[in-house]
């Protein structure tokens, strides 16, 4: 169990929706929290390069609900081309209005990471039913590709954060000061990667499907080294997969 949601639930326990709600509740401070799916032989995708096809329905129950306790999803623009990311969609059952009384968006916003400050085409695309889209991208990205950017999503959008790469903290802080502290990183490996290195990773929500892919697809977290020790919170399954949500260490 966590210190988030102590007692919601015991071995053995059917949770219903509102039960699922209490064991991924957001803790009372700025937190990020990243979200992947895996094989059980580590595999992050599945043989054709997306998660789409080792996703399950539990897997899918997980996910629908982490997007509605965030307040944006952090992605990598790689990840947003490849997965297809659109803007978010409104949250889903009564989240939406509770968001809003508790002075929070209806939608999650989107903040995409590009280093060379391009915006994914289909989250340039404007979307009346969806979120808004943040850029988070850093000065190396030059001028032209800056103002480019601006012109697409608006000049408060752009988050210029670092010289010559994206300063990660920085953009977190920047996320924060915008009135987003529930921050949820959804990959891909090289930016969680990147994310834990950095010492920005609070969570771990996991997902570990039943289904052996072989192949070559890479691990869930790859590139810069990491040292960032988690303990468990939470562990369920469901027809097979397991759901896990794991925590920094308290102190």
């Amino acid at each position: 169990m966590n210190d988030a949601a102590p007692g919601a639930a015991s071995p053995g326990d059917l949770l219903d929706a509102s039960a699922l709600e209490r064991l991924y509740a957001y803790p009372d401070r700025p937190c990020l929290r990243a979200n992947m799916v895996s094989t059980l032989d580590g595999a992050a995708a599945g043989n054709d390069g997306r998660t789409g096809t080792i996703n399950t329905p539990a897997d899918l129950v997980v996910y629908t609900l982490l997007r509605d306790l965030a307040d944006v999803v952090l992605v990598g623009a790689g990840t947003a081309r490849s997965e297809g990311y659109r803007r978010a969609g409104p949250r889903t059952g009564d989240r939406a209005a509770r968001a809003v009384a508790e002075g929070r968006a209806a939608r999650p916003e989107i903040a995409v990471v590009s280093a060379t400050g391009r915006v994914p085409p289909l989250l340039a695309e404007q979307d009346g039913d969806g979120g808004g889209v943040l850029l988070v991208t850093c000065d190396a990205a030059g001028t032209e590709a800056l103002d480019r950017a601006r012109g697409v999503l608006g000049g408060d959008r752009v988050l210029v954060c670092g010289r010559e790469r994206v300063d990660l903290p920085a953009a977190v802080e920047a996320l924060v000061r915008r009135g987003l502290p529930r921050i949820l990183c959804e990959g891909g490996p090289r930016l969680l990667a990147d994310v834990a290195a950095a010492g920005l990773l609070d969570e771990m929500c996991l997902t570990v499907v039943p289904l052996m892919a072989g192949g070559v697809q890479q691990r869930i977290a790859v590139g810069t080294a990491a040292d960032a020790p988690l303990v468990p919170g939470v562990l369920i399954e469901s027809e097979g997969t397991v759901l896990q949500r794991w925590l920094r260490p308290r102190g």
